[in-house]
């Protein structure tokens, strides 16, 4: 058996490649549960039945979908231009603390929503600039740098919220003053489901699939994430697409965080109750979608699902929520695999 280069495989093989990888991901997983004493059907029906055919466990899957579905689109793109952004936690955090000032100092009224979800993408994309910067200037892979900025962020937050605007009837806690009605975004009825980020979230997906395969920017993408010497041959500037791939993917990561204080917490808190890990898990549904956008209105809700079943774990099993972190590992794990065999054929014999 050998391995013969596949420069062009196709959508079919792609797709069952991919299912196997998650197939075989789920298998995995289902030994480290049966080692923690749980029945590995029993775990993946309650994860399913309690989320998909259940009415409250559907609107947390469609929350834990929001943040997934913004970072997600961004992600994907970025990918596909070769700029591996991996630092969408510490975006996402900037774009809560960017968000907050607008409530918390300059508060505008009936404007503050919109404000403060342009102030949230200006803060993650000024955030995943300075990777591209960095990038740009002194050749450091974007891989490091955007990991290591996730901690600058996180300890920016705690640094804030523990001083300057650490709130003033706070005790033993540590957060900022709650935020004034007009700066909490509207809600679903009866659910933690902030609808005009979602509808931003769908209008994203949609907008970046036609930039990408429509658009003359698109095209410049796709030369620069395919051949970077080719697109220097006929004048891309790489430059240029890194800073505005950093700038899209940073703001959306930004624009999750900003929808999170504001609907859901209604103040700036601890970095682990912004983001239950959605910048990291953002990633497979990034890598789900090979490289497009629109795929992630179908990736981004399975690992909402994925998120809202760690919590009935917990509830119903007493499992560890953090043993989703486990399957998802696993599961990017078993996609970084599945690669050759997407990007090869298989030649049996001598």
């Amino acid at each position: 058996m050998r391995f013969i280069a596949d420069p062009n495989p196709s959508r079919y093989k792609t797709a069952w490649v991919s299912l196997s990888a998650i197939l075989l991901a789920a298998v995995l997983t289902g030994f480290v549960f049966a080692a923690y004493g749980s029945n590995p059907l029993e775990v993946y029906r309650t994860m399913i039945t309690g989320t998909i055919f259940d009415s409250r466990g559907l609107a947390d899957v469609a929350r834990r979908t929001i943040p997934l579905l913004l970072i997600g689109v961004g992600l994907t793109l970025a990918f596909r231009a070769q700029f591996f952004n991996i630092g969408a936690e510490g975006q996402i955090l900037l774009g809560a603390v960017f968000a907050a000032i607008v409530p918390l100092f300059f508060p505008l009224g009936v404007f503050s929503i919109p404000i403060m979800l342009i102030m949230g993408a200006l803060g993650g994309g000024l955030w995943a600039l300075l990777a591209a910067w960095l990038r740009q200037r002194f050749s450091v892979n974007e891989i490091l740098s955007t990991l290591m900025l996730n901690y600058g962020a996180l300890y920016l937050v705690i640094y804030l919220i523990n001083g300057p605007w650490k709130g003033k009837n706070v005790r033993g806690f540590i957060y900022t003053d709650e935020f004034p009605p007009f700066a909490e975004m509207p809600l679903i009825g009866g659910t933690l489901v902030h609808y005009p980020t979602l509808i931003l979230g769908i209008i994203a997906a949609l907008g970046l699939q036609w930039l990408l395969v429509k658009s003359t920017l698109g095209f410049e993408l796709r030369v620069v994430g395919e051949n970077a010497g080719a697109a220097r041959y006929v004048g891309i500037s790489s430059g240029k697409i890194v800073t505005i791939m950093a700038l899209i993917t940073g703001g959306l990561a930004g624009l999750a965080g900003a929808a999170e204080v504001s609907a859901i917490h209604h103040r700036l808190l601890e970095p682990s109750q912004i983001s239950l890990g959605y910048g990291f898990t953002a990633i497979i549904v990034a890598w789900l979608a090979r490289g497009n956008p629109a795929l992630v209105l179908v990736t981004a809700p399975f690992m909402g699902i994925t998120l809202a079943g760690g919590d009935l774990l917990k509830i119903v099993l007493n499992m560890p929520f953090r043993i989703v972190d486990v399957f998802s590992g696993v599961m990017l794990l078993c996609l970084i695999a599945s690669e050759i065999f997407i990007k090869n054929r298989i030649k049996w014999g001598r």
